[in-house]
């Protein structure tokens, strides 16, 4: 049977054990899907991300979570190109990537930071009752209503879609104790890959805001550090004029602290929707490849 490197990495953060692991498997052209997919399960982190060639880009990657793929996954491709730059040599510069949303703009800066530019933004609002989301998240239907004054319910995209949900204080977003299945069905209800609460009450005086987001539905109850979901938020913060006139030129986005995870995602807002961070290579090692189902069948 065949065996792959594998490695992973931890996103969003300069410290080991910290921010958002991905799986990262560097060479996967290979791998059929089936394959993909065991790997995720067995690795058991939120993503992990399959590095393939690409005739339309200079890679190709896919993403698994224990469950499904997704489309997009903002730590994963930090992830990766931290293992690119770190262990392979990846010079600094553009790099384009081949994604199921298309294909899309990597910056890596010579302190290995990675920036990826994201799909172009999508936010509506929707029509699901503060009482229905707070029952789902398990907090006060009052802590919601009161950060909704100018910034609504809404779901946002720049490549994955999320409800994005603000809510008071920070101490209202610690409290939560979410209820799995109500918020993988109020996820469905509005087509989002999960839910993205937030608060502008902050831990550190220089972040932005900080956030929690749960996507049980794709076999991730709670996310650490979700790149995706802060280029949403992001987006979706330009949308509504959360600082009016004065959007910030970088947000930095809180998350993590409640599963012992602390990270911290930039995101710039312009022309184009950015994330960006750095990663730490944690882990290497090698996986006995799960045979396909041609391998399986026993010929007479």
């Amino acid at each position: 049977m065949e065996t792959i490197r594998l490695f992973q990495v931890d996103a969003f953060t300069d410290d080991p054990l910290a921010g958002n692991p991905a799986g990262v498997v560097p060479d996967a052209d290979g791998l059929t899907d089936d394959q993909m997919q065991a790997i995720a399960d067995e690795m058991a982190v939120s993503e992990t991300a399959f590095l393939r060639s690409s005739d339309d880009a200079d890679y190709r990657i896919r993403y698994f979570t224990p469950t499904q793929e997704v489309d997009l996954c903002g730590h994963a491709t930090i992830g990766s190109f931290t293992y690119l730059h770190d262990r392979e040599g990846l010079e600094p510069g553009t790099i384009t990537l081949e994604t199921n949303v298309g294909v899309l703009k990597v910056d890596v800066e010579e302190d290995g930071t990675v920036w990826l530019t994201q799909d172009a933004p999508q936010v509506r609002e929707v029509d699901v009752g503060y009482d229905r989301v707070a029952d789902a998240l398990g907090v006060d239907e009052a802590a919601l209503e009161g950060a909704s004054d100018d910034i609504p319910l809404a779901v946002s995209s720049t490549g994955l879609a999320f409800l994005i949900v603000p809510i008071t204080y920070l101490s209202d977003l610690g409290a939560a104790e979410p209820d799995t299945t109500a918020i993988e069905s109020l996820a469905e209800s509005v087509d989002a890959a999960g839910v993205y609460v937030f608060s502008f009450d902050t831990l550190a005086g220089e972040s932005s805001l900080h956030g929690r987001m749960f996507a049980p539905g794709a076999g991730v109850t709670e996310d650490p550090v979700t790149g995706t979901a802060s280029g949403a938020v992001g987006a979706y913060l330009d949308r509504f004029g959360a600082f009016d006139d004065d959007f910030p030129d970088e947000l930095r986005l809180e998350q993590g602290h409640y599963v012992d995870r602390p990270g911290v995602v930039r995101v710039r807002v312009g022309d184009e929707v950015q994330v960006g961070g750095r990663g730490v290579v944690v882990l290497e090692g090698a996986m006995v490849v799960p045979p396909t189902a041609e391998d399986e069948i026993l010929e007479a």
